[in-house]
């Protein structure tokens, strides 16, 4: 298990990288969190819900996802509530307060804990990962993901620090220091992490550690730049591109909502060179804009108002008249339409929302989620000058869209099952529920087909699958070039013949 001195310190992506390597070494590994809290999630090949980051440490292992992988999910909807999805479904709907209550925990406890199990029964080695810091001593008695979760794993816990942020010292001594007795017999190795300079410099650093923990340090991970991992954090979020660009470059802004979820949707297009892709809810940056993506969203009313109150949604449409792409995924699909309505009060008080007005389409928000991994080709009438391909995707989301009283709407996909997905206008107009649709590079090249003048170099379509894949190996490369693997092997022999 890679604990945390605190959030964002890099334990999703320490994770991954043992998962590439311990696959690379001939072992079967899959990756686990008891407990995720996300609003970027990932379609299971059974239709279920589990945190994007468990589904890129699993495609690093090499395994297909699973919801026994993470089996709890909390998904944000406010600054105090959060869905609860309990082993792919969503059960409710519950306040930090109520979540965090004794009561239903042992039910809780008992759940993730029959998921590693069943994990662990097909996988060697299962890699784990905690939550935000492993001493929240507010929580200790409560807590489902860090200790407790390693203890009824038996798994050997390696504390991960984040060097850049400054006071590793204090961090990585204090967390030791807070734990009880049981707790620290756990944890058997310090890892480094986000170095910057010279390690070498860094011996001294290394023994002071040592002798004040007394547990060795495995390694040292320099920051790299040039590696790309998807990252699911709203940290991750924040350090991306934030404004347009000139050049010979297609400028691709996604609206930058409240309750963005899903921003993974848009790496594909980050990592494209014909492509520069921004966040903002700048509304000049959105008029000049040659693609909007209105992406996901937890809260489609709240947000769609938003949007009318700040302006956005007007730079949207004038973005449009002025000959840019618009394009909605999900929630942005949603919100693309001429109303969203909400009789039964799934997001809220209010009943009915304008929408943006840019496709013929009404939704009606229901209770139920819609959670499944497609199949799909361009539907007939926006196929025209494509060639055929079978495509692949996901949905996640509540409410049902079709055309508006009195209107027609043409599809832009079409389902494996023959179902209509989306709404085609024109092929600088369109709406869609699949996420991961941009991962499909004939879909990203139909949508910056009309904008090809502006592209100086004849850039061979983006292999994003290719990419990605290359990425686990550069990760690998630089954790095992950083950590003492012998001494981690040794560890878990030593676990595994004190188990016997």
């Amino acid at each position: 298990m890679f604990t945390g001195t605190g959030s964002d310190v890099g334990k999703s992506v320490v994770a991954a990288a043992f998962c590439r390597i311990f696959l690379q070494d001939g072992y079967t590994p899959a990756p686990f969190k008891a407990q995720n809290m996300a609003l970027n999630s990932f379609a299971t090949p059974d239709g279920l819900e589990i945190g994007r980051a468990q589904a890129v440490q699993a495609e690093a292992a090499g395994v297909e996802c699973h919801t026994d992988m993470n089996p709890l999910l909390l998904k944000p909807q406010s600054d105090h509530t959060s869905q609860v999805v309990l082993n792919g479904r969503p059960v409710g709907t519950r306040s930090a307060s109520e979540y965090f209550r004794r009561e239903g925990r042992a039910e809780l406890r008992a759940a993730v804990c029959a998921a590693f199990d069943h994990l662990a029964a097909r996988h060697n080695p299962v890699v784990m990962e905690g939550a935000g810091s492993m001493t929240e001593l507010n929580l200790r008695d409560i807590d489902l993901v860090n200790l407790p979760m390693a203890a009824h794993a038996g798994a050997d816990v390696i504390l991960v620090a984040d060097i850049d942020r400054g006071g590793v010292f204090a961090s990585v001594y204090g967390s030791i220091a807070l734990l009880r007795p049981e707790e620290r017999r756990l944890v058997k190795g310090i890892i480094i992490n986000k170095f910057r300079g010279d390690i070498s410099l860094f011996a001294s650093g290394i023994k002071i550690i040592e002798d004040l923990c007394g547990i060795p340090v495995l390694g040292v991970i320099p920051y790299y730049k040039n590696i790309y991992i998807e990252e699911e954090d709203s940290v991750a979020l924040a350090r991306k591109s934030m404004a347009a660009e000139h050049g010979g470059r297609v400028n691709v802004a996604v609206v930058l909502l409240r309750h963005l979820s899903n921003f993974t949707d848009f790496n594909v297009l980050e990592h494209d060179p014909r492509v520069h892709l921004f966040y903002t809810n700048n509304t000049v940056d959105i008029e000049k804009a040659d693609i909007v993506i209105l992406p996901g969203t937890k809260s489609t009313i709240d947000d769609l108002c938003e949007l009318r109150r700040n302006g956005v949604a007007d730079a949207i449409r004038k973005a449009r008249r002025d000959g840019a792409t618009v394009l909605g995924i999900c929630g942005g699909y949603q919100m693309m339409g001429r109303e969203v309505l909400d009789p039964d009060g799934i997001e809220g008080d209010v009943e009915r929302v304008p929408g943006l007005g840019l496709l013929p389409v009404c939704t009606t928000m229901t209770a139920s989620k819609v959670t499944r991994r497609v199949a799909f080709t361009m539907a007939e009438s926006t196929a025209c000058d494509m060639p055929e391909a079978e495509m692949y995707g996901y949905e996640i989301h509540m409410g049902v869209t079709s055309a508006a009283e009195g209107l027609t709407a043409e599809p832009l996909t079409r389902l494996a099952d023959g179902t209509a997905d989306g709404c085609f206008v024109d092929n600088k107009c369109m709406g869609t529920y699949l996420h991961g649709i941009l991962d499909n590079g004939v879909f990203a090249d139909f949508i910056l087909a009309p904008h090809a003048a502006k592209i100086e170099q004849a850039a061979r379509p983006f292999d994003y699958a290719a990419f990605k894949n290359e990425q686990y190996d550069l990760l690998a490369d630089h954790v095992r070039r950083n950590v003492d693997m012998g001494r981690i092997y040794d560890i878990l022999k030593n676990n595994r013949e004190q188990a016997q």
